[in-house]
């Protein structure tokens, strides 16, 4: 009778340490999630409204999510796919297929990749203007004056009517001027004020609402406000500076350009200054990046304050995710705030060495 008990005690006391280890390590798993969390949730700008963290925004919104690699390209061919078959998307796509092999093929001329192309009637000079090199090179910038031309003064109409608007507020205090700019921007351009619309307010109903709005907050024509933003969070009012930097950029792209083209097209090989084709070039180049860079900034950081449209794939992640427990992080990227700031510190710390290298060396030389 003893030795049943004895095995019956033995049999419970093995069963209660295997549900407390099992407990245990369930526990150890959502302290662990939870100090993820934490960590994420300790970051999200109270003041902003914006959650970074694995939270959620009070309309239940939440951001889509960062997929493998692998189902990345396999979604970007998809993309690519039905844009290409598009009539912008089939232009947009030869378009640049003829820049990126017409540009390749003269950096590959620049940096000297086909020396067999420097003989001329028998003697080795790759800077001969009659070699097959400075032959290909000219046909190859021509080319690229055309292809760049074509873009640069095909939408010349629409930057100097952007850059009349902007002077008709800059030096008039047009109002009207500015929401017609915004309206033309709605994808990023925020007016003073806009902040404070009511989140449902967007294109289709604007104008059957009867909420009371500052007129100047809002674009024109009405219409052209800015879809209602899936976070229930409208972004802060953009800088105005950073308008003029874009307006301002384009224009010098086109001025460029006419110079680019003025020395292309009025003279020849034999007589155009060097310089001139090498100079234009990086100038046109650096204007229209620079304006690009600007612009695709401003609608990243829009973008991540009042969201995007979820598809369905992104729906059915996150649905499944959540059944599984495996966590995303509520912001645009789907990024470990916590990491980011950290290579924030990083890069803030290099540039801090590199100042203070800098006013070493200065003080130095002045000694």
């Amino acid at each position: 009778m003893t030795s049943v008990m004895e095995s019956v005690t033995d049999k419970a006391h093995g069963t209660i340490q295997r549900i407390t280890s099992a407990s245990s390590s369930v526990e150890q798993h959502e302290t662990l999630l939870s100090q993820r969390m934490q960590g994420s949730l300790d970051q999200a700008p109270e003041s902003a409204g914006v959650v970074t963290g694995t939270s959620e925004y009070a309309n239940g919104y939440h951001f889509p999510p960062k997929y493998p690699m692998k189902e990345q390209i396999q979604m970007g061919i998809v993309a690519f796919w039905n844009f290409y078959n598009t009539g912008f998307g089939f232009f947009f796509t030869i378009y640049a297929l003829l820049v990126s092999g017409w540009g390749f093929m003269l950096l590959l001329l620049l940096v000297g990749a086909a020396p067999e192309m420097c003989w001329v009637n028998g003697k080795y000079d790759c800077d001969n203007i009659d070699s097959p090199r400075r032959i290909w090179i000219e046909i190859d910038s021509q080319v690229l004056t055309a292809l760049f031309s074509a873009t640069g003064f095909g939408l010349a109409p629409w930057r100097i009517r952007d850059l009349y608007l902007l002077l008709r507020y800059r030096i008039n205090k047009d109002q009207k001027a500015l929401r017609r700019l915004a309206g033309v921007h709605r994808a990023w351009l925020r007016l003073e004020g806009s902040d404070a619309l009511p989140p449902t307010l967007g294109p289709k109903n604007i104008e059957e609402t009867t909420v009371p709005y500052e007129e100047s907050s809002v674009p024109y024509p009405l219409e052209t406000i800015s879809d209602p933003p899936p976070t229930g969070v409208r972004a802060p009012p953009s800088e105005l500076w950073k308008m003029d930097f874009m307006a301002w950029f384009n224009i010098w792209y086109i001025v460029f350009q006419g110079f680019l083209s003025g020395f292309m097209w009025a003279l020849s090989r034999y007589n155009r200054p060097p310089w001139t084709t090498g100079l234009f070039f990086a100038l046109t180049f650096l204007t229209s990046s620079a304006a690009g860079i600007m612009e695709a900034k401003q609608i990243f950081n829009v973008r991540a304050i009042e969201g995007v449209q979820l598809s369905k794939a992104d729906i059915q992640r996150l649905a499944r995710d959540k059944e599984l427990g495996i966590p995303h992080y509520n912001n645009y990227g789907d990024k470990d705030p916590v990491e980011e700031e950290r290579k924030k510190a990083q890069k803030a710390q290099k540039k801090n060495r590199f100042s203070r290298r800098s006013e070493k060396t200065v003080s130095s030389s002045i000694v």
